[in-house]
């Protein structure tokens, strides 16, 4: 992608979906009519913007969109912070609304519980489930075990992050960020994967101090199609600190040219980003 495609692959939309208008970045280069649909998911606090390095590259390939869930970001600001059940309602009616009514889920962190949800109660939406760093870990569903986990991960992650997420923060506001942060600990993702439909990839870095290995092994036992892929070095946010190796990861998967859901590791050591 040459640096003039890079700048215009997205494009800011308002869509109006479950009461609400809900800001999304879309992909916007001309790709074939069989080009796969990819909805993207962000995590606690975050909005669509640290997902962007990845949609750039993959909207080469995909028809790419990464909402602000309600709350985040510009998107609408209800009353009350939206739990996830709640938000997975939005998501499936903002899907419907913008055109993308059956996609490849991508989520990352907080977003994995809410594509979880999704997939489980409007399994028609979902024609594939990608969760990268899957919360939340049940060994680990207090505040501050989830903490003290961040904390370790931050020294992995570029410090480009910790500016997003400022902006972020500033965006949704303590009172609504904290609450939210309930709402992770309280919902029992590890109950719903069995119900999973979706064939499914689950993606960690080996670095991610927030979701241990043994967690996401766990995750892809309880899945009934599954596979897990683990990126050597890499922290939490893969879609930001990783989006190349990421997407070598993940294509393939999107595009079905996957070769089952055996748990493998792959040889990715280098160092790029």
């Amino acid at each position: 992608m040459t640096s003039e495609d890079a700048r215009h692959a997205l494009v800011n939309t308002h869509t109006e979906a479950a009461g609400l208008s809900l800001f999304a970045r879309v992909s916007a280069l001309p790709l074939p009519p069989q080009a796969p649909a990819v909805v993207m998911v962000h995590g606690l606090v975050v909005s669509s913007r640290y997902m962007v390095p990845t949609a750039k590259r993959l909207a080469r390939y995909c028809r790419v969109a990464i909402p602000d869930l309600p709350g985040y970001g510009h998107s609408a600001k209800p009353p009350r912070a939206l739990n996830v059940p709640q938000l997975a309602d939005a998501l499936a009616a903002w899907m419907v609304a913008a055109g993308f009514p059956r996609a490849v889920l991508l989520g990352n962190s907080f977003g994995c519980q809410v594509v979880v949800d999704l997939a489980v109660r409007y399994p028609e939406r979902v024609a594939r489930a990608i969760l990268v760093g899957p919360t939340t870990d049940p060994r680990a569903r207090t505040a501050h075990q989830q903490v003290g986990r961040w904390l370790l991960n931050l020294p992995g992650e570029p410090l480009g992050l910790g500016l997003v997420v400022a902006r972020d923060v500033w965006d949704m506001g303590i009172p609504r960020a904290l609450a939210t942060f309930r709402h992770m600990l309280r919902d029992d993702v590890a109950a719903k994967l069995p119900r999973v439909q979706a064939p499914t990839l689950v993606v960690r870095g080996g670095h991610d101090t927030s979701v241990p290995q043994r967690w996401c092994e766990e995750a892809v036992r309880l899945l009934p199609r599954a596979r897990l892929v683990v990126i050597p070095g890499a922290a939490h946010t893969l879609n930001y600190n990783s989006p190349r190796r990421l997407l070598r990861v993940t294509l393939p998967f999107i595009l079905g040219h996957d070769a089952g859901y055996e748990t493998c590791t792959p040889p990715y050591t280098g160092a790029d980003r």
